[in-house]
């Protein structure tokens, strides 16, 4: 059985109201860790960066507002589906990005298809390795905050 899914997006970073210029960005998700997407995003001249959070958040943000924290993610026009915002943010630093809801919501569905919304805690192992996902997310939380600082 296949355990993960991956595809690769093109997205806009919104610089500012002026500049933003388009970036590969690679979205994973592991059913070994089955509540979580990631996304690496490729900027030119630094390090990849890889954010996780949930899958549902980003399920939820392709059709309205959502997120607390360092994550928000919303559509660009409510009425359609079109196009959707992913703030990040590390302390006072926040980086913008648009990306159509198409390819998003295809990676969804493929993640669907691999462990169902709703059935993570049925993937066999989860329970036992709940606790090295939680480091590896920490992990990558604390290198997101080193990143950015």
């Amino acid at each position: 059985m296949r355990e993960s899914v991956q595809a690769e997006v093109m997205m806009s970073f919104l610089v500012s109201e002026e500049l933003s210029f388009r970036i590969p960005v690679e979205l994973r998700y592991d059913a070994r860790d089955p509540y979580a997407v990631r996304l690496t995003f490729h900027l030119p001249g630094d390090a990849p960066v890889t954010w996780a959070f949930g899958r549902e958040l980003l399920l939820d943000g392709i059709n309205k507002p959502c997120g607390d924290g360092d994550v928000h993610i919303a559509p660009t026009s409510p009425e359609e589906l079109s196009d959707v915002h992913i703030r990040l943010q590390v302390g006072g630093d926040r980086a913008l990005f648009r990306a159509s809801a198409a390819p998003l919501v295809a990676f969804l569905d493929r993640t669907d298809r691999l462990v169902p919304l709703g059935q993570e805690r049925n993937t066999g192992d989860f329970e036992e390795h709940l606790d090295e996902a939680l480091g590896r997310i920490l992990a990558e939380s604390k290198q997101n905050e080193q990143n950015a600082g």
